[in-house]
């Protein structure tokens, strides 16, 4: 019974369910739904698929991971980060608007809910660790910019592609002549009100008195206003004959049942992308799962958050959807709206179902204008350039990861940079653990500590060296600590005994053990003593299991100044 609630957390809060938390979590559905249907429609556009692909994807997507995930705010559907990962793969094996795309998406939407799936059930989730902060950050950031880029042609009315800034850029100005001033009156009109909206009107609106609750309703609604005035006057004055570039017609319909294809060939050019898109998609959802969850002091299962999102993409796949994940502002807008378990997921799952049965004729004369309005208003919130300067200032290591991200993501595309900034980031681990921290340290004089003899005014014996290694010791960075004592010995011609302190060594593995077996073979030969202190009881345990210890040119104690107090004693003074 304890297996089945861990891998169905619909058990767990469904069974204390009560009419007031019903109440809470409609009326979140409600604000999400109504923020969804404008997201929905953008999104798929974004992807290069047709509008109702979005709502497809927001419907049993939602339900599935209501049943599989443990976030009680978490709301998955289309994003815009991935569903630009979405156009960029899909792109390079089929062309936009034909079958093959559609099929593409699908089985873009299948590999990526298997992986996902897979990585929960091993409980593999650490494995999304090895994308640093700063590079998701950077990545993120250029995504928007690209993102943004990208919806340029919409807002003014030509036709241009490209996968990179420069592709883009390149393309809309070849054709500018094509501009049709109408949609960029529509465009410019539709953009500048969102922004309005989603700084100026709930404070207003509060100001005229209005509730919060009924405030941020009507904010959330801002997209909904901006998607019904512009397509009211695209249809009252006729301007789809004049150029303007509509929705058009959106099937009256459910989600239909849906096939990826399994062919070799498309799953070997679509499963690195996969891959991908899974991890980055992961990462941002779970980092707005926890995020939420620990301002109610709530659990989030990682593994079972790769499940529940793995769930969430297959339903999409076998629905006319394509890849999808946990979105920051819809989570965000469902748990200020007072959602209390993910039944306010299926609940707007039912009001998108409701919009694609009857609202959807209602669309035809939207101008993609509008949309493309939506999607340059929600990214570039995601925009963050100051992350230069934080890591600049910080730590240029993580600069040169978040820079090398941002430059290559919008010059060589989306893979390319999230590829890069993973690869980045552990080459640079490894070059930092390949040389650890390792400082000599003395007695600080009148206690029982001891520091580094840079930083702090310490007492020291010339016949003694404590050298104290702060990481752990394996294969990359064994040869470094060999290679430091040699020098450092070499320095000292008073040196009679060398204790390398280990309180901050976790792990010793083999490659390590050589070469401390080396450094005590080279300091007998040279008559000098080689000590150990503080030594964990795991990296003990493993020492013991091999000839070292009992070959040991010194011997093992409990506390640095134990050792102090037998090798040299002049250090701590008349006791």
């Amino acid at each position: 019974m304890h297996l089945l609630h861990q891998y169905l957390p619909i058990l767990d809060w469904g069974r204390r369910y009560d009419r007031n938390t019903f109440s809470n979590d409609m009326i979140a559905a409600v604000i999400v739904t109504i923020m969804l249907i404008p997201q929905s429609l953008a999104y798929a556009l974004l992807a290069g698929l047709p509008p109702e692909a979005g709502i497809y994807a927001s419907i049993a997507p939602i339900v599935l991971y209501a049943i599989f995930g443990t976030s009680r705010a978490l709301a998955v559907g289309p994003v815009a980060v991935v569903s630009l990962l979405t156009a960029s793969a899909i792109g390079q094996v089929a062309d936009a608007g034909t079958t093959g795309y559609a099929i593409a998406a699908l089985t873009l939407a299948f590999l990526s809910g298997v992986f996902l799936m897979l990585l929960g059930v091993f409980r593999l989730g650490f494995l999304a660790n090895f994308l640093s902060h700063p590079v998701i950050a950077g990545f993120i950031t250029a995504s928007g910019i690209l993102i943004a880029t990208s919806q340029l042609k919409h807002i003014l009315g030509v036709a241009a592609d490209g996968h990179t800034l420069p592709e883009m850029l390149g393309s809309i100005f070849r054709n500018l002549d094509q501009t049709n001033w109408i949609t960029v009156i529509i465009g410019i009109a539709a953009t500048g009100f969102l922004f309005w909206v989603r700084k100026n009107l709930k404070p207003l609106l509060k100001r005229l008195g209005l509730s919060s609750l009924v405030a941020d309703i009507l904010t959330k609604a801002g997209p909904v206003a901006a998607v019904v005035a512009t397509t009211v006057s695209v249809w009252f004055f006729g301007l789809a004959e004049m150029g303007v570039k509509i929705v058009g017609e959106v099937p009256q319909s459910l989600p239909p049942l849906s096939m990826p294809s399994l062919s070799p060939e498309l799953v070997g050019s679509l499963l690195m992308p996969a891959i991908l898109i899974s991890i980055i998609g992961f990462v941002e959802s779970i980092s707005v799962a926890q995020t939420l969850a620990a301002k109610k002091r709530q659990q989030i299962d990682p593994n079972q958050e790769l499940i529940g999102l793995g769930a969430a993409n297959l339903g999409a796949a076998f629905t006319g959807g394509f890849p999808v994940t946990g979105g920051f502002s819809r989570s965000v807008v469902n748990f200020d709206a007072g959602s209390e378990t993910p039944a306010a997921g299926i609940y707007t799952a039912m009001g998108l179902a409701i919009a694609a049965l009857f609202l959807t004729p209602l669309v035809y004369f939207l101008p993609k204008a509008t949309l493309a309005a939506t999607i340059i208003v929600a990214v570039l919130s995601l925009v963050d350039l100051s992350i230069l300067k934080k890591t600049w200032n910080y730590n240029r290591d993580d600069f040169l990861a978040v820079f090398a991200t941002i430059l290559l993501t919008l010059t060589m595309g989306v893979e390319v940079g999230v590829a890069s900034g993973v690869a980045i980031s552990i080459l640079l681990h490894l070059y930092k653990t390949s040389r650890p921290h390792v400082a000599e340290v003395g007695l600080v004089p009148g206690s029982q500590h001891f520091r580094n003899i840079y930083r702090h005014i310490v007492t020291t014996d010339p016949a003694l060296l404590t050298l104290r290694v702060d990481e752990s010791l394996y294969f990359i960075n064994a040869r470094f600590l060999q290679d430091l004592v040699q020098a450092r010995v070499a320095e000292g011609t008073e040196i009679k005994n060398v204790i390398l302190m280990f309180s901050a060594v976790n792990e010793v593995d083999y490659s390590a053990l050589e070469s401390l077996e080396a450094i005590n073979l080279r300091l007998k030969d040279m008559n000098i003593g080689l000590h150990l202190s503080e030594v964990k009881g795991p990296v003990m345990d493993r020492l013991k299991t091999s000839h070292f210890l009992d070959d040991l040119n010194g011997s093992v104690f409990l506390s640095q100044y134990e050792a102090t107090m037998v090798l040299a004693p002049s250090m701590i003074g008349p006791r």
